[in-house]
């Protein structure tokens, strides 16, 4: 009996050390996601509207641009996913990754060969441990983005777009990320991003209504050679700190459900140790009351 008491007050006492970090991680998590949501607040309105700028010009522009021109064989595409740097944040890193597994199965089913960049330890992890080519790699900031880290990578694949083929270019790059839709609720998506697509659905004009007419100065090819590369970080840079709220999210709901847990591990374990003790000092009372009637006998 006191070896049981032994066992259960030291799962007591190590539960309540990690039931202590869970409870620390959940509070960090919490006091940053407000942070985050206003981050992605601010950046969602610019990305949209730098998407409509470039889609505009691309669409009422008769100028075939690199970035905009949808390639007649694409052979090769790119996928950029988008995971973690520490764990314990539930399934946010896995469901990303399998998000980006389906889509290679796709394009790999397309006869596209799949080159992948990945953000974050957990997908670098993951790509290693099955001994996939990694064509790029980024970690270190998956809680916190910053824009220069979004512009070192938007740079990284639109250099690898403007390759030719046999230079190891890619012909069209999609992103795997998590979209923050709620505390409780974030979404893996998926975008390509290159060649520009449009993302956003545009609405037929009222009968009454008159297009827009655009003029570009100094001509269209200069604002497209102007925009494109700050559409390119400005996606990348919102999906960048979508995923950050997401895994910001998911790790404070994670750390609440590991700390109830943990809590009613606790009681559990301190139920059985007084049944336990109790059970001792039943034990001792019936063998001094029984060697106190053989010694009356």
């Amino acid at each position: 009996m006191a070896g049981q008491q032994r066992v259960y007050r030291a799962r007591i006492r190590s539960t309540a050390s990690l039931e202590k970090i869970f409870r620390a991680m959940e509070l960090i998590a919490s006091s940053r996601i407000s942070k985050a949501r206003a981050a992605v607040a601010s950046s969602t309105p610019y990305a949209q509207a730098i998407t409509r700028a470039v889609s505009a010009v691309a669409t009422y522009s008769d100028v075939d641009h690199i970035l905009t021109t949808e390639k007649e064989n694409v052979r090769r595409a790119a996928i950029l996913v988008v995971t973690a740097d520490r764990g314990m944040a539930g399934a946010y890193s896995s469901n990303a990754l399998k998000a980006s597994e389906q889509l290679r199965e796709r394009l790999t089913a397309e006869g596209k060969e799949v080159v992948t960049y990945v953000t974050g330890r957990k997908g670098v992890a993951f790509l290693r441990f099955r001994k996939r080519d990694i064509a790029g790699e980024w970690t270190g900031f998956s809680d916190a983005p910053t824009y220069e880290a979004a512009d070192t990578i938007g740079n990284t694949l639109v250099e690898a777009f403007v390759k030719d083929y046999e230079d190891g270019g890619v012909d069209e790059i999609h992103v795997v990320y998590t979209r923050f839709v709620s505390m409780v609720s974030q979404q893996p998506e998926i975008i390509r991003l290159l060649p520009l697509e449009v993302v956003d659905s545009i609405e037929p004009p009222a009968p009454d209504e008159k297009l827009p007419l655009y003029a570009f100065e100094p001509n269209s090819a200069d604002v497209l050679d102007a925009l494109l590369p700050k559409y390119v970080n400005s996606r990348i840079f919102n999906a960048l700190l979508q995923a950050s709220a997401s895994e910001l999210a998911s790790r404070q709901r994670a750390m609440k459900s590991a700390s109830d847990n943990a809590k009613e591990l606790i009681r559990m374990y301190t139920r059985l140790a007084n049944q336990a003790r109790q059970a001792e000092i039943t034990q001792e009372i019936s063998e001094i009351v029984g060697g106190a009637d053989a010694l009356a006998s």
